[in-house]
């Protein structure tokens, strides 16, 4: 049986980032070293480069298949066999046959060569993974119909990500080394768009990292290790639930964050018997420290403390183990043997245990508590029970006595205390427990009616009664606490999980909290009122009028509740329910706060931008116009024609400008105010795009026009449309270096139409892209002919009332490109155009007219 070949995979976050090339460089390095290497398929999709690293390698010739007319040409296997090399390059994993082939997908053909025992170095782009197709499909807008399933991939030996960032290959997209020139402006438009690429390149490396954490658990489990490996710091902290998780929880990040890259991990267990409970306020509150610390939390189930805290560390692959001294007394101590620190210092091996003080501390010399699980009224049962019919079995047994009755009327008896203790728990089977066994001694065993024993066996035998009696009662008491706190804790943990899918499926917090408060408490109603009385909110109807239970909210309100009593543990829930009302009360605050300032700030930003704009801007217009005309009055008549042109010239433009620039301003203030009502018609872009050249006298020679014949129609308003292409190619002109021409494109892609200008000046940082769409901001802001500021802030508001975006880019190769995106007429069959009255779409058209 031959030996499975060893795949090798080239993985690449888009087409263009150098998978081919990478794959023939390393061909050419194995011949080098004596390596057997034969090229099974290379699609160099004629690019020069991987033309010429072609160059020198042997590949087997294709196999032809003709399908519909065309013909196609596919890997030969049969060729590759009887050429039998040691390692084989295959292009395209995802890529589908012809009809008629072996196999109906390229990477079938792979597996069949790796069980060859051949070696295979392929390449396959990340769109292709089948379990990632739907989410890049809903990134990219594009459906890739070929896929690798991921069990293929994952059985490669090795898989590369070859990276190259997507400004460098946009770059190389720009400088035609990927696509044909023809091809290249849709390209940039569509699927290269810089989010795109960045979003598969950060895709294509979560993947490969999920991999090789894959591989390294395959690893220690193949051999078997269970010791930590020191990859990175991995810190853990045991909150026992209580206060001092705080602490831990800060000593743990400290720990973490002296190493570089640490992981924080924070662990609750909770004993399968669920007597040991958290409080529920301490517990949420710490896992949201965790998360502000930037670790996670965690809540396992064990049924030894220690045990499961070493187990999870372990599997962490931990490093360090944080746990709080024990809260337990010296007498506690003393009575239960070792505590849970030194437990898990001596089962954690080779995982360190920082053991950290804290206030809770060996908090007193306290005994357990023996209180009972059941309520009272069940003990009451349990002690009418025992009260009935211990004299009434007592009786049946004395009159029935024999002397070989004994060992069946002892038995009867612990059957009544196992009956008891069911019923009425541990008080009542105690009481019954020890009146049975008087009761034996004084009937049962000789002499009778004494407390003496002739035979000491009947003493044992009585004390292992009485024992077993008691053990039994103790269990049956145990098992219904554990059973009462189970409970307990599913109701409380299901209470809190309905409140936080009320929030979260979009209900106003603190009515969500009330009406689940009301309902979990069997509550007639509650209500919540601040301190001076006011009430902000009641759930339920107010029949009785008086409150049972009053408990702070904060320092600002007070939760009343009508109906019965609580019980001191219910107190407990409700006490984490109001500090979520407090969060909700400081949320919605905050949030009206921040709602109420917004508009104030930007309307005070805007004024004190209008102010220093109609004190410069308006002023230079204004005076020259100003000084014109006051020239023409006075020295007229001593002016010479062409003198008094010039002036009536200066004055005419002055007036004009100084109209732009008050339209402007106006539809600034209708924007704002957001009274735009575009009439919004099915629209061609070229039908725009010429009439803006035209208006700026634009011709070949300063701009590259780029329609694509397949450009739908989109959804705009010509007017409004034509006046933002005005405004992009102003800026464009005013900023391309001289000699440069500016591009202007138009294509359509997933139901959206772009147009886009791009100039190749010396673009705007990423940081400040946004900053230009501010009004009365330019970029410097020293030009003092450029106008207020207002043009892509006019032409960002109008792009958005036609329900389309403007966006700003870098062009590859360095300056600004700006981005329209509009919807086609197929994505928005419902939108109809009204011819509405409205002054700003009037403005706009009275200025591109």
């Amino acid at each position: 049986m031959s030996v499975r070949g060893r795949h090798r995979v080239l993985l690449g976050a888009a087409p263009g980032v150098g998978k081919t090339y990478a794959m023939l460089e390393e061909g050419h390095r194995l011949v080098a070293e004596g390596v057997d290497v034969v090229g099974g398929v290379i699609e160099t999709h004629q690019r020069a480069a991987t033309l010429a690293m072609l160059g020198g390698l042997e590949v087997v010739a294709s196999r032809t298949v003709s399908h519909r007319g065309v013909l196609l040409e596919e890997m030969d296997l049969e060729a590759l066999f009887a050429r039998a090399p040691q390692l084989v390059l295959v292009d395209e994993l995802a890529h589908t046959n012809a009809p008629g082939s072996a196999h109906e997908k390229r990477w079938q053909d792979v597996q069949e060569i790796l069980d060859a025992g051949i070696d295979v170095i392929s390449t396959v782009n990340v769109q292709h993974i089948e379990s990632l197709n739907d989410v890049i499909e809903s990134i990219t807008g594009v459906q890739q119909k070929e896929t690798v399933p991921d069990s293929f991939l994952r059985l490669a030996a090795q898989v590369e990500v070859i990276d190259l960032a997507p400004e460098a290959l946009r770059d190389r997209l720009s400088a035609g080394c990927v696509y044909p020139a023809d091809r290249v402006n849709a390209a940039l438009s569509n699927y290269f768009r810089l989010g795109n690429l960045t979003a598969l390149r950060e895709i294509a490396l979560l993947w490969l990292a999920d991999e090789v954490d894959s591989t390294l658990k395959k690893y220690r489990a193949e051999h078997g290790i269970d010791g930590r490996w020191e990859t990175r710091e991995r810190v853990v902290v045991a909150l026992p639930g209580g206060p001092e998780g705080e602490t831990l929880l800060r000593r743990g990040a400290r720990i973490a964050a002296r190493s570089s890259g640490g992981e924080l991990l924070a662990v609750h267990v909770i004993n399968h018997d669920g007597l040991c409970a958290a409080d529920p306020l301490d517990l949420a509150s710490q896992t949201a420290l965790v998360e502000k610390l930037g670790g996670s939390f965690h809540q396992v189930v064990g049924e030894d403390i220690p045990v499961a805290l070493v187990d999870f560390a372990r599997a962490a692959n931990a490093t360090q183990l944080v746990l709080g001294v024990s809260r337990r007394g010296r007498l506690s101590s003393v009575l239960t043997g070792r505590g849970i620190g030194s437990t898990v210092i001596g089962e954690s091996g080779d995982i360190d245990v920082h053991i950290v003080t804290h206030s809770a501390a060996h908090s007193g010399l306290r005994l357990p508590r023996t209180a009972g699980a059941l309520t009272l009224k069940r003990q009451v049962y349990g002690f009418l029970l025992a009260i009935l019919a211990w004299p009434l079995l007592s009786w049946a047994l004395i009159s029935t006595r024999t002397p070989d009755s004994v060992t069946s009327d002892v038995l009867l008896y612990q059957l009544l205390v196992i009956a008891v203790a069911l019923l009425g728990g541990l008080w009542p089977a105690l009481f019954v427990a020890a009146a049975s066994g008087l009761t034996i001694d004084l009937f049962f065993i000789v002499p009778f009616r004494t407390i003496s024993v002739e035979d000491p066996h009947h003493v044992l035998a009585l004390i292992l009664y009485v024992a077993t009696a008691l053990m039994v009662s103790v269990v049956v008491d145990r098992a219904a606490r554990q059973t009462r706190a189970a409970r307990r804790l599913g109701a409380e943990s299901q209470l809190l999980a309905t409140v936080a899918g009320s929030v979260l499926r979009g209900r106003e917090a603190v009515e969500a909290l009330l009406e689940r408060t009301r309902e979990s408490f069997g509550l007639e109603a509650v209500r919540l009122s601040t301190l001076d009385g006011a009430t902000v909110h009641t759930e339920g109807q107010i029949t009785r009028g008086e409150c049972s239970t009053r408990i702070p909210v904060g320092e600002r309100a007070t939760l009343e509740l009508f109906g019965p009593a609580l019980a001191a543990s219910e107190r407990r829930l409700l006490a984490v329910l109001a500090a979520q009302l407090n969060a909700a009360l400081e949320h919605g605050d905050l949030l009206e706060t921040a709602n109420e300032l917004a508009p104030l700030t930007a309307t005070d930003k805007v004024r004190s931008a209008l102010l220093s704009a109609l004190s410069h801007d308006l002023r230079r217009p204004l005076a020259a116009a100003t000084v014109s005309v006051g020239g023409l009055r006075t020295a007229g008549e001593k002016l010479s024609p062409a003198d008094q042109a010039e002036l009536l010239a200066t004055a005419d433009e002055s007036l004009t400008k100084l109209g732009q620039l008050i339209d402007d301003l106006l539809d600034t203030s209708r924007l704002q105010a957001g009274v735009l009502a575009a009439m919004v018609v099915p629209t061609h872009p070229g039908d725009v795009i010429l009439p803006a050249l035209d208006e700026l006298q634009l011709g070949p020679a300063e701009v590259d026009l780029d329609i694509d014949e397949a450009c739908e129609q989109a959804m705009a308003d010509p007017v409004l449309l034509q006046r933002v292409l005005v405004n992009l190619l102003s800026n464009a002109t005013r900023f391309a270096p001289t000699g440069t021409r500016i591009r202007i494109s138009a294509s359509s892609f997933a139901q959206s139409v772009h147009i886009r200008v791009a100039d190749q000046g010396k673009g705007i940082p990423v940081q400040r892209q946004e900053d230009v769409f501010v009004p009365f901001q330019r970029q410097g802001d020293t030009d003092n002919t450029a106008g207020l500021g207002l043009g892509l802030a006019l032409s960002r508001g109008f792009v958005e009332g036609m329900g389309g975006t403007l966006t700003p880019e870098d062009t590859p190769g360095g300056g600004l490109t700006m981005l329209v995106d509009l919807p086609t007429v197929e994505s928005a069959p419902d939108i109809i155009a009204e011819s509405a009255p409205d002054t700003t779409a009037d403005t706009a058209r009275s200025a591109a007219g």
